[in-house]
């Protein structure tokens, strides 16, 4: 059994990220809280005092099975109505009708158990607790924390109805129901704010990706911009010149070879054009992106710190370093759960260093090769330059690219 959990460990839990290893330990510590809450509030008191005698202990007996099927089915009740409470799709009506049923059920029987003298009156408070635990995990996630705490304390009526016919009397009836009908607030505070932590990370979760969505969208957008502004122009008037160089070619006028002319010289020109606004994606500035990456990573919450000298690089050697900033930063957004980066820079004599590390990393990251850091080697084997990534240990990826100065 133990190789068999370390193994689902090795497959599983390392591949997960950090939202959703938070997301299971809350699933199995809400299931283990319902079996604990069987185990030590029902089974102890229901067969603490219990008579040995046919009637007590087939009561017993039910109460017991019944207890264990609400534990079974409030856990998965509750766990169709956690995906439904963080919008993966609607829950069922019918878990949640059983679970009522079974805990009217188990109160049912319980009331029997106490008129049969298989359980005492002091122990009833603990066990009723518990009855109303499963149901109310799973209904608390449904509706409103107001309108379950209304709804939740009508619990107290069908309580009062089946221990008063059971022969509970005065105080202890009354303190029994208001048991019952308080319970609620515990209910609510154990399970439903545990699932509105797990919506807001969710919900950040989301934002952080959506932000690198818009950060890459946004710089097709000023590219999409630039081509406009130097191409636009430019093929409106070669149109023009066209349609007007064949008029006048079709009347014969020697004025066309001219407008034919003015055409090739503008096409020239706005090859020229494109070829420095392309340039000039290409050709990043370190500078500029190692500020660009600090306020992408600092609007996802995730720190950046950078140390290095300031000028002393050619302009090719911070082209290729501004684009490995580009694509680690991408790749720290996209992947793993980082909270900090660390980009350094060492200027030696010869060629420049450019090391940008980050923690948040699966044990087992991705074995795939991404094609963005293919096309970096090959950008830096063009300068005759390299390219080394991967884990650096304790949770941290380290990316490390060389140039010449």
């Amino acid at each position: 059994m133990i190789g068999g959990i370390r193994g689902w460990h090795q497959r599983h839990w390392r591949d997960l990220s950090r939202i959703e290893k938070v997301e299971l330990q809350s699933r199995v510590i809400w299931r283990c809280t319902t079996w604990f809450f069987f185990l030590s509030w029902e089974v102890p008191f229901v067969l603490e005092g219990l008579r040995h005698q046919r009637l007590p202990l087939a009561l017993a007996v039910a109460t017991l099975a019944a207890g264990a099927a609400q534990a079974h089915q409030g856990i998965r009740a509750h766990r169709r109505a956690l995906d439904q409470y963080l919008g993966r799709g609607a829950m069922p009506r019918r878990p949640l009708v059983v679970a009522l049923a079974l805990c009217l059920l188990s109160f049912v029987l319980l009331g029997g158990l106490y008129a049969a003298h298989g359980v005492r009156e002091a122990e009833l408070i603990m066990i009723a607790l518990y009855v109303v635990v499963p149901f109310g995990m799973t209904y608390s996630l449904l509706v409103a924390p107001w309108t379950f705490l209304r709804r939740f304390a009508l619990l107290a009526l069908p309580t009062v109805a089946v221990f008063a016919v059971a022969g509970v009397r005065g105080e202890r009836l009354v303190y029994l129901a208001l048991v019952v009908a308080l319970s609620g607030t515990y209910i609510l505070l154990m399970a439903r704010c545990g699932a509105w932590t797990l919506s807001a990370m969710w919900e950040s979760d989301r934002a952080r990706e959506t932000e690198a969505r818009l950060a890459v969208a946004e710089e097709r957008l000023r590219f999409g911009r630039d081509m406009h502004d130097v191409l636009g122009r430019n093929l409106a008037v070669i149109a023009l010149k066209a349609e007007l160089a064949v008029q006048l070619a079709q009347r014969g006028r020697p004025e066309a070879v001219a407008q034919m002319v003015e055409v090739q010289r503008i096409a020239q020109e706005s090859q020229k054009e494109v070829r420095e606004v392309v340039r000039g994606y290409r050709e990043a500035d370190l500078g500029v992106e190692i500020e660009g990456a600090r306020g992408v990573l600092q609007a996802a919450g995730i720190g950046c710190e950078y140390s290095g000298p300031a000028e002393g690089l050619t302009v090719e050697a911070q082209s290729a370093l501004g684009w490995v900033v580009r694509e680690a930063t991408t790749n720290v957004l996209r992947h793993g759960d980082a909270r900090s980066v660390a980009i350094r820079l060492a200027v030696a004599e010869h060629t420049a260093t450019l090391v940008v590390e980050n923690d948040g990393v699966p044990e087992r990251p991705s074995t795939t090769p991404g094609s963005g850091l293919a096309g970096l080697r090959e950008r830096l084997s063009a300068l005759g330059g390299t390219l080394e990534a991967g884990p650096a240990g304790e949770g941290l990826f380290r990316l490390t690219a060389e140039v010449p100065r």
